[in-house]
C-alpha cells in the first residue's frame, strides 16, 4: 500500500524542520563564543601585554602536565565503569573527557549539558542507565572531594586551621551516603516497601495508581547491583581523582617558571589553585573567565610573586588550560557527534 500524499508531505516538513536545526545550533553557539570573546577582550589584550616570551622547555612541560590530568580524569572514570563489568577503551574515555569537559565550561549551564552527554556515551559504551547515572555522580563526588583533601592538606602544612565542623560534617555525610549506596545496591528488594509507600502517596496527588513507575524504580535499584565498587578499584579511583587536580596545579607551577624565574613553595602554590576553582563554584560566568583568573592572582601573590609576573603566569595557564584543553574538546565533541 503506497503512503498518501499527506504522510508525504508530513515526512517532508519533518525532514525539512531538521535540516534547520543544525545550522540553528552552530549560530547559536557561534553568537555565544563572540559574545563571551568580546566580554573578555579587555582584559585579554591586558594580559597578553603582560605575558612575555615564555621558555619552550617550561612551555611544553605545562602543555604535557595538563594532557597528564585529562588522562587522570579519564583513568578515574574507566576505573568506575570497569568496577560495573564496562570495559571501553582508554581512548573512548579520554575523548569523552575532553568533550565532556568543552561542554561544562563553555556553556551557560554547561554542567547539565556535560552530564547529559556524559550519561548518552555511557550508554554507548554498554553500561546501564543505573550504572551510567552512579558513575556520573561518583566521579563527581570523588573530583570534589579529592579537591578539598589538597585544600586541607595544604592549609595544614601551612599551619592554617581548616575548618574542623565543616570537614567532619562532609565526613560524615559522605559515609552516610556510600553505607546507604551499598544496601541498596547489595539489597535492592530492602527498600522496595518504603519506596512503595512514598511512591503510592506521590501517585495519589498525580491522581494515578499508586504502583505507577514502581516497577521503573526497582528495576534501576537492582541495575545498580552491578555497580559495586570494590578496594583495588577504589583506591585506583581515588588515586587519579588527586592526580588530576595535582597535575592541573603542576601546569600552574610549570607555567610560572616559563615567565619567570621567581618561585614559591609547594602549599602556597597549592592553596592558590584550589582557592580559584573554589571561586569558580560561585560564577555563572562559562569558564570562570574574570573569577578564576582573579582568584589565582591573588593567590599567587600572597604566596610572595609580583603582580606583573602572577597575571602573565595565569594567562599563560588559562590559555593552556583553557584555550587547548578546550579547543581540542570541542574538535573531540565534533568527531563523536559525526
Amino acid at each position: 500500500m503506497k503512503p498518501s500524499a499527506t504522510t508525504d508531505a508530513a515526512t517532508h516538513s519533518k525532514h525539512g524542520h531538521r535540516r534547520w536545526i543544525r545550522p540553528l545550533a552552530a549560530s547559536l553557539l557561534l553568537t555565544l563564543f563572540a559574545i563571551e570573546l568580546i566580554y573578555a577582550w579587555p582584559s585579554l589584550t591586558t594580559a597578553l601585554n603582560q605575558l612575555r616570551a615564555p621558555r619552550p622547555g617550561w612551555l611544553a612541560a605545562a602543555l604535557i602536565a595538563e594532557l597528564a590530568a585529562m588522562a587522570a580524569y579519564a583513568r578515574m572514570q574507566r576505573r568506575l565503569l570497569r568496577s560495573a563489568g564496562v570495559r571501553v577503551s582508554i581512548y573512548r574515555h579520554a575523548a569523552l573527557a575532553y568533550a565532556a569537559h568543552s561542554l561544562s565550561v563553555t556553556l551557560p549551564g554547561g554542567p547539565a549539558f556535560s552530564t547529559r552527554f556524559n550519561y548518552q556515551q555511557m550508554r554507548r559504551f554498554g553500561a546501564s542507565p543505573a550504572v551510567a547515572s552512579w558513575c556520573i555522580a561518583l566521579s563527581g563526588i570523588l573530583s570534589a572531594g579529592a579537591l578539598a583533601v589538597i585544600t586541607t592538606a595544604s592549609a595544614l602544612a601551612t599551619q592554617g586551621a581548616p575548618p574542623w565542623h565543616t570537614l567532619i560534617g562532609l565526613a560524615v555525610v559522605a559515609l552516610l551516603l556510600t553505607g546507604g549506596i551499598r544496601r541498596l545496591t547489595r539489597h535492592p528488594r530492602a527498600v522496595e516497601s518504603a519506596v512503595h509507600a512514598v511512591l503510592a502517596r506521590l501517585n495519589r496527588l498525580r491522581h494515578r495508581p499508586a504502583a505507577d513507575g514502581l516497577d521503573r524504580i526497582i528495576g534501576f535499584a537492582r541495575q545498580l547491583g552491578a555497580a559495586r565498587l570494590p578496594p583495588g578499584h577504589a583506591a585506583g579511583a581515588t588515586t587519579y581523582a588527586l592526580l588530576n587536580w595535582l597535575l592541573d596545579a603542576a601546569c600552574l607551577w610549570l607555567c610560572l617558571h616559563a615567565v619567570s624565574n621567581a618561585d614559591i613553595s609547594t602549599t602556597r602554590l597549592l592553596l592558590a589553585f584550589c582557592a580559584g576553582y573554589a571561586a569558580a563554584s560561585i560564577t555563572i560566568v562559562p569558564g570562570g573567565l574574570g573569577v578564576i583568573d582573579s582568584a589565582l592572582i591573588l593567590g599567587l601573590a600572597a604566596g610572595g610573586i609580583d603582580t606583573d609576573t602572577a597575571f602573565a603566569t595565569v594567562v599563560l595557564y588559562r590559555i593552556i588550560s583553557l584555550g587547548v584543553i578546550i579547543s581540542a574538546g570541542w574538535i573531540t565533541w565534533t568527531v563523536i557527534r559525526r
